[in-house]
């Protein structure tokens, strides 16, 4: 099969790889896309915690079940089918108290060990595989990933109904954090981005309040302000503005060596929580479930679709904000651009 492979830090490649064969309790899954998120560009700079070289990245994946395991019962071959990437020890203290999201044995597919989904074909144990219905757009699908990353986030969120959020970046991941907020019990939820095209999306998906700057909104103190940025500027601007008693989410992944200044007393005096959120926890199948049941507007997200020899080009928009979610669709035979 064809894989875009990081061979190093800095270095990718597009090489044949040999044709993954299930063991036991895999699955082979023939991808039909795989998201770039900003965890790829870490990995691809070195900067993931753990990553090990060479490696074929992209974790937010969807495709049809081409070859199962001997003892596989629950996945049928021609199913279509979601991956959750995380993969834990289930023997360590957090696996066994039930944090696995926080196994020291993590291993994400396509991020530190295991190859990922920017391929023609991954392999994933079966436990990780989930069956879609087969009236859910299998592109689309590929958002049911993050969509699971974005419903941990709340799980951990000490919430109350009639708060009020303040999301940072209207990337994908801000873009789906802002979307479920109402669900959550929210009473107004503002994004903001410096990018205003990526705001328009915002618009789009049923935003409402939207700003260039935390300063323009009409509001200067939030119950509940959600970072996805993972930039530093951006979360030294939003930890102030957190109003007494309300919490602070670092949900953006920011390099490993990143250091942001925030006063303590502050914290101390106004008791501001401040959470962090790691991957999925017992929240994939509610992801399916909810992506299923519309919980989200999947259609604007999703701006352009690039094929593997195209992966580097994609990388490069990514990097430069351009575009809306970038997907890799390693078996189509062009590019393409959405509306």
């Amino acid at each position: 099969m064809r894989a875009v492979v990081f061979g190093a830090p800095g270095s990718l490649a597009l090489r044949e790889a040999p044709d993954p064969t299930p063991g036991p309790k895999d699955v082979v899954i023939e991808v039909a896309a795989v998201g770039i998120c900003g965890t790829d560009t870490h990995v691809f700079d070195g900067e993931f915690e753990g990553t090990v070289f060479p490696l074929i990245p992209g974790h937010e994946a969807s495709g049809t079940v081409v070859e199962i395991g001997s003892d596989v019962t629950t996945v049928a071959v021609g199913a279509h089918v979601v991956v959750n990437p995380s993969t834990t020890c289930g023997e360590c203290e957090f696996c066994l108290n039930g944090k696995s999201n926080l196994c020291r044995n993590w291993n994400g597919l396509g991020v530190v060990a295991s190859d990922g989904a920017s391929a023609q074909f991954i392999k994933a144990p079966v436990a990780n595989v989930f069956t879609l219905k087969e009236s859910t757009d299998l592109y689309n699908a590929a958002l049911i990933e993050p969509l699971a990353c974005a419903i941990r986030g709340y799980d951990i969120l000490p919430r109350r109904m009639g708060e009020h959020y303040l999301v940072y970046g209207s990337g994908t991941m801000g873009l789906l954090m802002a979307q479920l907020a109402p669900r959550a019990g929210a009473a107004s939820v503002t994004i903001v981005d410096t990018n205003p095209n990526r705001l328009q999306v915002a618009r789009k998906v049923g935003v409402e309040h939207i700003h260039g700057s935390a300063d323009e909104a009409d509001r200067h103190k939030w119950d509940v302000i959600i970072d996805c940025t993972g930039v530093v500027r951006a979360v030294e601007d939003g930890l102030p503005r957190v109003k007494a008693g309300g919490t602070f989410q670092h949900f953006g992944v920011a390099p490993v060596e990143a250091k942001a200044n925030y006063s303590p007393f502050r914290v101390y005096r106004d008791e501001i929580n401040i959470v962090g959120t790691m991957a999925v926890l017992n929240s994939f199948g509610r992801a399916v479930e909810m992506f299923e049941a519309g919980a989200i507007n999947p259609k604007p997200m999703i701006s352009h679709s690039f094929t593997l020899e195209d992966y580097a080009d994609a990388l490069r928009m990514f990097r430069a904000g351009t575009g809306r979610k970038l997907q890799i669709r390693p078996n189509d035979t062009e590019s393409r651009v959405f509306v």
